[in-house]
């Protein structure tokens, strides 16, 4: 099968969203299909080998020179190709600028009114690099804010178009009006994906998606260099106790929520040893953030037991989550993925989540952690302490973790769940693998 799979690169950091669309392309191309992994906005950056193109389309300078400048929107491709370079965008890709709501609000608009909005020349420039590309198969888009592209690739192509499901960090004035552009462009593509049972009614309900038109496709992992974690030696209660937290350093993410918890975990530990571990991406515009989260440990007399080890790689995050005695992201909302969950459990690592969104299902079909009331530090460190206390019943977790993880979020799995969408779609149409048909109609 021929699959063109378009990826939103995410200004530098390491994204879960890039992780599982590189994951995905990696298990296809070893399975022998055809994949084309496109970046748009900026190149990604996988923590494992980046099997995406080395071009990039819709340039994140590009469409900002010409969201806020009719003078780009008529600029010719040559000076484009300027600051569509991926090592300019690089260069400038983890400004605070990639983090401003207004930013990013007009420009989904845009990306959401098509090949009809202020945009047009990036539309032409995506058809154009098409025109020079064999047919694909099927074609994936990696969010419902790029819906806009469905149309005019499907009518370039005639082929089915797949989108998955991913809503997040719309807000007012925005949010409403692109809400309302998604659901006039349902339409336009045949199959959404959510990646968990939880997101696909909610998101049928909120995007007016009919139900033959939903699959759950559930996440996986790349389990390669995964093992079970090996508790350091000695007696429990003179090792040190370490709480760890692997995701974005941002509120949406809830570290300030695990930071308050801790504090109440240690007024019930006494003189045991305890430590926070943190890592995960941090945006210039989020240090306010984490400097508010040292002041809340130094308040408490905790500061020097807290740690940030940065944004790693997979090397790094490998041998961080084996330090690990219990992991936690406490998201104040209701996260559809929480991939760092299953990267945690992959290495034995017990989780303490809040019981809402897709935690509550990942937690409960692998077994490996305990879930909490939702929006509440008290209860979250009750959580923490449960494991501390009881640190047979936290290994117990870890092991059943483990083995969830392997059963039910492979990236194996995934990659079978998502050909069989792609196959009730493409039927027996696919291309031959030395067909190499190209849009004939656009040279």
């Amino acid at each position: 099968m021929r699959i063109l799979s378009i990826t939103a690169g995410a200004a530098g950091m390491y994204c879960g969203s890039c992780l599982r669309d590189n994951a995905l392309a990696v298990e296809l191309l070893a399975r022998g299909h055809h994949v084309t992994l496109l970046p748009l906005y900026t190149p990604t950056n996988p923590d494992e080998a980046n099997v995406s193109r080395d071009r990039v389309l819709f340039g994140g300078i590009s469409i900002y020179l010409q969201q806020y400048s009719k003078l780009f929107r008529k600029t010719p491709r040559f000076l484009d190709r300027l600051w569509d370079s991926p090592r300019v965008i690089k260069a400038f890709a983890s400004r605070s600028l990639s983090t401003d709501p207004r930013l990013l609000g007009d420009l989904t608009i845009s990306m959401l009114e098509g090949d009809r909005g202020v945009l047009r020349k990036e539309f032409d420039k995506l058809l154009d690099w098409m025109s020079a590309e064999p047919v694909p198969d099927v074609i994936n888009l990696p969010n419902s804010l790029l819906i806009g592209l469905a149309r005019p690739l499907r009518n370039a192509v005639q082929r089915p178009i797949v989108c998955d499901l991913f809503l997040e960090g719309l807000t007012e004035p925005y949010h409403d009006r692109a809400l309302a552009l998604i659901q006039q462009r349902v339409p336009d593509v045949d199959m959404f994906i959510a990646v968990s049972d939880y997101y696909a009614p909610m998101m049928s309900q909120l995007l007016k998606i009919p139900s033959q038109k939903m699959a759950v496709v559930p996440l996986g992992i790349n389990l390669s260099g995964y093992k079970r974690r090996v508790p350091p030696q000695g007696m429990s209660g003179d090792r040190v106790f370490r709480v760890g937290y692997f995701a974005r350093i941002a509120p949406e993410k809830g570290l300030h929520v695990l930071a308050d918890a801790y504090v109440r975990l240690r007024k019930r530990t006494g003189a045991a040893s305890v430590a926070l571990e943190a890592a995960g991406y941090l945006a210039p515009a989020q240090q306010k953030y984490l400097d508010e989260i040292r002041r809340t440990l130094e308040t408490a007399g905790l500061a020097r037991e807290f740690t940030y080890h940065g944004a790693v790689d997979r090397d790094a995050k490998l041998a961080f989550l084996q330090t690990l005695d219990v992991f936690s992201v406490p998201a104040p909302y209701d996260e559809p993925k929480g991939v760092f969950l299953l990267e945690a459990m992959a290495s034995g690592v017990p989780v303490v989540q809040p019981r809402r969104g897709a935690f509550t299902e990942i937690v409960e079909n692998t077994g490996g952690g305990v879930l909490v009331a939702p929006d509440d530090p008290a209860a979250l460190a009750d959580g923490l302490y449960s494991l501390w206390a009881d640190r047979g019943r936290a290994a117990a977790l870890g092991d059943r973790g483990i083995e969830g993880v392997r059963r039910h979020y492979s990236i194996a799995r995934s990659t079978d769940r998502l050909l069989a969408v792609y196959d009730t779609l493409v039927g027996g149409g696919a291309h031959s693998p030395g067909e190499d048909r190209r849009l004939a109609s656009r040279h």
